[in-house]
């Protein structure tokens, strides 16, 4: 599918006219919101936090959980209401307490300092950061240097490099490239965080093997298919808008991606919010062509809450840009699993 000719299906709101001036010869842009899908929930984040809300059901408040279970500011908030209590570490959990893991994983250490404290645990990571996790694992134990590729500070990347620290080097900026060391060319393999822009990810790679020739790749793609197809769905619009709204909060990566990725595809302007509140009314002047998407933490009631505000505006001629139909879905944590069939 190309930029400029994607598959649409009408979305669920009513078509509003365009907006025409009182002269005869001047005209405003039509207005129109282009809204991508997929968008919003992916199947790691829906096993998390369908894996807060069920411990909440079945051991009852509270349930501690280390970081927050995924990275958007409404569902944490959601969630602390309904008796969940967000942590930055273990060592603030009282001991025996039930703890869940997030998202984004943790390293092995974590998982120790919990068992110290005789701490339940309950494992959210998504399964797709659990497969970068064995890789490291893996190519640690074969003797590799392993260049990870990630933002130094995030969750995922920390937990990935504590599982083999001896043996991983993160690579966050172009200039990381040129700090990198390795025992023996021959024997380096690059892995990512799950949440990057393929695009970013990859001109990295080709800086890393100008350096390194015998780079070796990873087994499996390590970015997850649901940043992919949120990546893929907002270029295939993002030509055709004047500006695009990404429903995420400022502490999501993938959700930043998409905005870099609107603009680097062509969108005039591009802004991340986590309410449609938050939307400048000065970012709408001039505008036509809205394009609308959200980070895969993203619930879509947010999303709809977004488009209402726009129809308020205007923009109520609603086109829902199809690039992919997600079907994946993953089992819950068997640390949880184990209670619910009883």
């Amino acid at each position: 599918m190309s930029a400029s000719q994607p598959s649409t299906e009408p979305g669920s709101i009513e078509t509003g006219g365009s907006d025409v001036s009182s002269g005869d010869t001047q005209t405003t842009k039509p207005k129109r919101v282009l809204l991508a899908k997929p968008r919003g929930y992916c199947a790691g984040v829906d096993r998390a936090v369908v894996t807060v809300e069920k411990a909440l059901e079945t051991y009852g408040p509270p349930v501690y959980v280390r970081k927050q279970i995924v990275h958007n500011k409404h569902v944490v908030e959601t969630l602390e209401k309904r008796g969940a209590i967000f942590v930055e570490e273990t060592d603030e959990v009282p001991e025996g307490a039930l703890v869940v893991f997030s998202a984004h994983g943790v390293a092995p250490a974590v998982h120790d300092g919990a068992k110290q404290r005789n701490l339940r645990t309950i494992d959210a990571t998504c399964p797709l950061v659990t497969k970068v996790h064995q890789e490291a694992k893996r190519f640690a134990r074969d003797d590799y240097d392993i260049l990870l590729i990630g933002h130094e500070g995030h969750e995922e990347v920390e937990g990935t490099s504590g599982e083999a620290p001896e043996r991983i080097q993160l690579v966050d900026r172009p200039e990381d490239v040129d700090k990198v060391q390795v025992r023996d060319p021959s024997k380096v393999i690059w892995l990512s965080q799950t949440t990057l822009s393929v695009d970013e990810t990859m001109e990295r790679v080709n800086q890393l093997r100008e350096r390194f020739p015998e780079l070796q790749d990873p087994p499996s793609d390590d970015i997850c298919y649901a940043t992919q197809n949120r990546q893929v769905a907002v270029k295939a619009m993002a030509a055709e808008c004047d500006l695009v709204l990404v429903v995420g909060s400022q502490n999501s990566s993938n959700s930043k991606r998409l905005v870099e990725v609107a603009r680097n595809a062509g969108a005039r302007d591009a802004h991340l919010i986590d309410y449609a509140d938050e939307v400048d009314e000065s970012w709408l002047d001039g505008v036509g062509t809205i394009g609308v998407t959200s980070g895969a933490s993203v619930p879509d009631v947010l999303v709809m809450q977004l488009l209402s505000w726009l129809a308020e505006r205007g923009w109520a001629d609603v086109e829902e840009v199809t690039t992919a139909n997600e079907k994946v879905a993953f089992a819950l944590p068997r640390e949880l699993r184990k209670d619910l069939v009883r």
